[in-house]
């Protein structure tokens, strides 16, 4: 039996796969594991689901870390904007910007023009205003005080996702100069893949609020410094990567962008702002922690838990933990040891799976492992597996109606199964799996 043809935003998918001993991007090894899915269109409801089940993009290549067997276990990490407390480094960075910015004269004019009451002046000694500290540099926030003008001409705009020339020239001597990539290893191909194409639909809402992919551009006296890589979705900002160019290497940048999104996600209702991964043993992303007060989830049930004292020590006791879970034995074991208590013994199957270690594996691999975060198996068999539909070519079907989908230990079961359970109910009823 066909179906008709999806109407308006849809999620498209197309298995991947889990791939393990493929090399970390954080500490080098060749100890990552995770669990892929190419994605085609994704819906920016879809995507709100996924990253709050542990999902992370890199363009179109959408990955849920296995958090019990790879090396470095990522955390999602997220900031309440409404109350989010910057700490005083991160105060201090916004206004050494700001003073650079505005210039010693035009703070002066303007201290003797438009002079403060006694009533502003103890509010600004006092309390500290996000929205206006991050905007205080910004040339359209100053209108009300021209003239004079300030020293330099700041200005920082939210567009679609989309490749320059100008961007790209960014982007290379980030690549370059801080994460000394050779000139080889950089391409406008690169760029355009992993920051500028997306799979997410972009929306406005009735309200006016933006969804979808966006560039957050930093120009000063017309040059463009820095370029923000955002996901805004109906819960959240999301941080997908920052660059700047080195000659503002000294203003820390990277503390400037993160309080201006998280100030985004307070102005622009949605609510919280998603830093990514947290990564408790590697020093270049626990900095994350620093912004709060902060959550992270929870890899086996999914919820939130505010990363405060007691949850540092147990990171530094276990790189792996799940707070619901702390007194379950076993939490935590080793990679072999893990693989071989939560399997019924050695089959194999087993063995294949071990000899093919650094490539590929089969599908089944994240439901035979127990991967945190996914359907167990009874949620899957409580679930219409076979409702999802499936598009081959131009043809549009329900995986029931698959000639090997009733063989539960078939391939094409398993991969149903499989991806079912990693990207939850929510996304697995609406979505498209594309083969």
């Amino acid at each position: 039996m066909s179906v008709a043809a999806a109407t308006g935003p849809v999620t498209v998918v197309s298995y991947h796969g889990s791939l393990s001993g493929n090399t970390c991007n954080y500490c080098q090894s060749t100890g990552g594991c995770s669990f892929y899915l190419q994605v085609k269109s994704l819906t920016v409801q879809h995507y709100q689901f996924l990253v709050d089940r542990g999902w992370r993009r890199s363009g179109h290549l959408l990955y849920k870390p296995h958090m019990k067997l790879t090396c470095c276990k990522q955390y999602t990490i997220r900031l309440n904007a409404k109350t989010f407390k910057p700490s005083r480094d991160q105060r201090q960075c916004l206004h050494k910007w700001t003073r650079y910015i505005l210039g010693d004269e035009y703070i002066r004019d303007v201290a003797k023009k438009y002079p403060k009451s006694k009533e502003e002046k103890k509010k600004q000694k006092n309390e500290f205003d996000l929205s206006e500290s991050v905007h205080a540099p910004d040339y359209p926030a100053l209108q009300g005080h021209i003239p004079p003008e300030p020293a330099h001409k700041f200005e920082v705009t939210l567009e679609l996702a989309s490749f320059t020339e100008e961007k790209y020239a960014v982007f290379e001597n980030y690549q370059r100069n801080v994460h000394k990539e050779e000139p080889e290893e950089i391409s406008e191909s690169g760029f355009t893949r992993f920051l500028c194409d997306s799979p997410l639909n972009p929306e406005i809402t009735l309200a006016g609020k933006k969804l979808g992919s966006y560039h957050q551009c930093y120009r000063l006296d017309g040059r463009l410094i820095a370029v923000g890589v955002l996901d805004l979705l109906p819960n959240c900002v999301s941080g997908v990567y920052f660059i700047y160019h080195e000659d503002f290497e000294k203003w820390h940048m990277g503390k400037l962008s993160a309080c201006r999104e998280a100030c985004l996600a307070k102005e622009g209702d949605y609510g919280y702002y998603y830093m990514g991964y947290y990564i408790h043993t590697c020093a270049k992303m626990r900095y994350k922690g620093e912004y709060g007060p902060s959550e992270l989830l929870d890899p086996e049930n999914n919820e939130w838990n505010e990363l405060d004292k007691e949850l540092k020590t147990l990171l530094d006791n276990n790189p792996y933990c799940s707070p619901s879970s702390t007194n379950n034995p076993g939490t935590g074991n080793t990679r072999a040891k893990e693989l071989a208590g939560e399997t019924d013994g050695k089959d194999e199957d087993d063995q294949d799976e071990e000899e093919d270690d650094g490539r590929q594996h089969s599908p089944g691999f994240v439901l035979k492992t127990k991967m945190p975060g996914v359907m167990t198996r009874q949620e899957i068999n409580s679930f219409p597996v076979g409702q999802v539909r499936i598009k081959l070519g131009k043809t549009m079907a329900r995986a029931g109606n698959l000639v090997g989908f009733n063989d539960k230990d078939g391939y094409l079961r398993k991969l149903l199964d499989e991806t079912v359970a990693a990207v939850g109910p929510e996304v697995a009823r609406d979505m498209i799996m594309s083969f």
